[in-house]
């Protein structure tokens, strides 16, 4: 029975280790995802998603700045936003396809004291057709009846 005991204390003794070590500096900005996959997409349409931020450190959260790896990603946040542990704000990260392919974006989070964290995007555009659908003129027969 002490055995046991020992080995629940030692258990709860490092899982409270480990937790402490979460709050880290480096850790203060949790993502509750690092990377998005939007699957196919049609060239020329602009999709957007948007990563959950929250603050996992003891001390305030200061986004200073997003840098995006080309001009077809537009990341959007809130500047002026100071937030305190626990509080939560949103990167919303848009994507306009020029060309068709496969395609994976980095997007560079600066916060606090120049740390850094990297969210990506990728998917795969399809080119849409250069021309329309022939028209159907069986169907206009149908209005007639």
């Amino acid at each position: 029975m002490k055995k046991l005991a020992v080995f629940i204390f030692s258990g709860i003794v490092m899982l409270t280790a480990n937790a402490q070590t979460g709050l880290a500096k480096g850790d203060v900005l949790g993502l509750k995802e690092t990377q998005f996959d939007f699957g196919r997409i049609p060239q020329g349409k602009p999709v957007t998603h948007v990563f959950e931020v929250v603050n996992n450190g003891q001390d305030s959260l200061r986004i200073v700045n997003i840098e995006a790896s080309c001009g077809c990603t537009t990341p959007e946040w809130e500047r002026e936003k100071v937030q305190g542990p626990g509080e939560q704000t949103a990167i919303t990260v848009g994507f306009n396809a020029g060309v068709s392919g496969k395609f994976e974006k980095t997007i560079t989070v600066v916060y606090n004291n120049n740390q850094k964290k990297q969210i990506i995007i990728k998917g795969d555009v399809w080119a849409t057709p250069g021309t329309s659908a022939p028209e159907n003129k069986e169907a206009a027969s149908l209005k007639d009846l």
